[in-house]
């Protein structure tokens, strides 16, 4: 799936599946927590509206299993660093363009 695929299907998306699909694109590894920050610490610059969001990973299959370890390790993180959290995301024309502006 890509960035677009994404925005097509909802809206609004948290964080960790936008920072994963941007990898993904990229073929680069998401479970990167540093990378994850500096995503972040790029969106927030860019006065995008992102709302906090506690997710909940509690799918099955292994993608899922390493994202709830990737969401936990975040959140072990964050105490402190507001680029740790997880946010809600609307895909919007801006929210894309600062998506793909960022380069890791």
């Amino acid at each position: 799936m890509t960035l677009e695929d994404l925005r097509r299907k909802v809206l609004f998306h948290n964080s960790i599946d936008v920072w994963m699909e941007y990898c993904a694109e990229r073929s680069v590894s998401w479970n990167d927590p540093e990378g994850y920050r500096r995503f972040i610490g790029h969106l927030l610059g860019r006065s995008l509206n992102l709302k906090a969001f506690n997710l909940c990973a509690h799918e099955a299959g292994e993608t899922q299993q390493e994202k709830k370890e990737f969401a936990e390790t975040l959140a072990n993180l964050k105490a402190g660093d507001p680029n740790y959290a997880t946010y809600t995301i609307r895909l919007s024309g801006g929210a894309m363009d600062a998506i793909r502006e960022f380069k890791g």
